[in-house]
């Protein structure tokens, strides 16, 4: 059928090109978000920037443009044909935006509301910190991307880098919220027994509440949650940094209980997929085992006997089939 000029075919190199743009965008929100929620928003340094504008911060410009890219997507799937039940590729604009409607519209749209937009001229904490948190509604574009990635379930090495993705993705948002809920008691705690202010006595940065900028930095706070958050996942737990209030010792519970359907759902395949990954070199020393016994009991002398292995190898590293015509190999007298 005649396409219209506008409308865009989901397997054009355009579309999977811009496909691949917006998964990169997704993994950096998908990292950038809880960090800056957690980490950034009551920095004293990122108000003072935030308070100046964009041009003070290079990330508000980099947020900036990911919604705005996220924005055309939106405009692009309007535009971009689709398979139906039946196997065949819509292109009338009319279907494609009810299908889009229907589907993940909702979803790119409250992902891509420009949050960023909002937080300059509002003035208080509360307004800052809500914002930050609505920010993370960005993270509802990774749901679309787990199910755009089922198609490369078939790849063992793909599948165990993704599962490792996965895993340090998670340790990662577990970090952004260690960190949140012991910055949140911070202030209500008579004898400073929070893992910050421990921190800030093993390291030699002691909070000053006197001194809003002083404790330990960013950095340290934020290595400090991530190393935690993987020894516990991890169930190695180490004690160097360790909860204490009854809100960090819930959440360290919370954290037991996902590190251990972890390992049930994602390290417990993996020797499944080492297994699957080797199965092929099973394959091959397995035949090129039964070539070898044919060869010794049909005592076959050495120059042809040579000609039989490289021609097995040759065979299998160009088909991964061996060219045998009979379980016996008694095609192979041929050669």
């Amino acid at each position: 059928p005649r396409i219209d000029k506008f409308t865009i075919l989901h397997y054009s190199p355009f579309k999977a090109v811009w496909d691949w743009l917006i998964l990169l965008l997704v993994i950096y929100t998908a990292i950038l978000t809880p960090y800056s929620a957690a980490f950034l928003l009551n920095d004293q340094e990122e108000q003072k920037r935030r308070e100046c504008g964009y041009s003070c911060n290079p990330l508000n410009v980099v947020d900036l443009i990911v919604d705005i890219m996220f924005i055309i997507d939106i405009l692009i799937n309007f535009r971009t044909t689709y398979v139906n039940q039946n196997e065949e590729v819509v292109s009338h604009p009319a279907k494609i935006a009810i299908h889009y409607f229907k589907g993940w519209f909702l979803i790119d749209m409250v992902a891509a509301i420009p949050f960023d937009l909002l937080i300059f001229g509002s003035g208080s904490d509360e307004t800052t910190t809500l914002i930050g948190l609505l920010k993370t509604a960005r993270l509802l574009r990774l749901v679309r991307v787990a199910r755009k990635l089922d198609r490369y379930s078939e790849y063992g090495a793909a599948v165990l880098m993704l599962l490792m993705c996965i895993f340090a993705l998670i340790a990662h948002w577990l970090a952004c919220i260690w960190y949140a809920i012991g910055n949140v008691e911070k202030p209500y705690l008579e004898h400073r027994i929070g893992w910050l202010d421990n921190l800030g006595v093993s390291i030699g940065k002691r909070y000053n509440y006197s001194d809003p900028n002083s404790g330990p930095s960013i950095k340290d706070k934020y290595v400090t949650a991530l190393y935690f958050t993987f020894s516990s996942l991890t169930s190695v737990g180490f004690g160097n940094v360790s909860p204490n209030t009854n809100s960090e010792k819930v959440f360290s519970i919370c954290v037991m209980l996902i590190g251990s359907l972890m390992y049930a759902s994602i390290f417990g395949n993996v020797s499944a997929i080492i297994q699957r990954l080797y199965s092929g070199t099973a394959r091959y020393h397995a035949q090129m085992l039964r070539v070898k016994e044919f060869i010794r009991f049909h005592q076959i002398p050495n120059p042809l006997r040579q000609r039989l292995e490289e021609y097995f190898q040759h065979s299998w590293t160009y088909t991964n089939v061996p060219m045998l015509c009979h379980p016996h190999l008694s095609c192979l007298i041929i050669f």
